[in-house]
C-alpha cells in the first residue's frame, strides 16, 4: 500500500484488481453513494450492481497515477484497463469513519 493512500481507498484498488467482490464492498459505507458520470448508486446494494456492471464485472483494473487529500476528501487520478472503460479518470473519494462514504467518478 502507497503510504500517501488511505486505508479505505487501497482496499478498494486491491479488492478491484484482485476481483474480490466482498471485499470491495465492506470498504464502503452501509448508506455510501456512487456517482459514475452523473449515474447514481446508493447503498451498498445498488453499489454492488455498478461492480457487477461496471467494475469488477468487467475484470476492472486500477493503478493509482497519482493521489492528493485535503481532510477526508481525496483525488485520485487512476488509470483503469480491463473489458470496459479504459483510460485515466479521476475517483474522487469522501471518507468517514474509515470507509468510503461517497465516490465520484468523472
Amino acid at each position: 500500500m502507497s503510504s500517501n493512500t488511505p486505508a479505505p481507498i487501497q482496499k478498494f484498488i486491491d479488492a478491484t484488481n484482485k476481483g474480490d467482490r466482498l471485499s470491495f464492498l465492506s470498504a464502503f459505507a452501509e448508506d455510501a453513494v456512487l456517482t459514475d458520470w452523473g449515474r447514481t448508486f446508493a447503498g451498498r446494494e445498488r453499489i454492488a450492481e455498478w461492480d457487477r456492471t461496471d467494475n469488477i464485472g468487467v475484470r476492472s483494473h486500477l493503478a493509482v497515477v497519482r493521489i492528493a487529500h485535503t481532510g477526508d476528501i481525496c483525488r485520485a487520478e487512476v488509470r483503469v484497463s480491463g473489458q470496459g472503460f479504459n483510460g485515466t479518470g479521476t475517483m474522487t473519494f469522501h471518507l468517514a469513519g474509515g470507509l468510503i462514504a461517497r465516490l465520484e467518478i468523472s
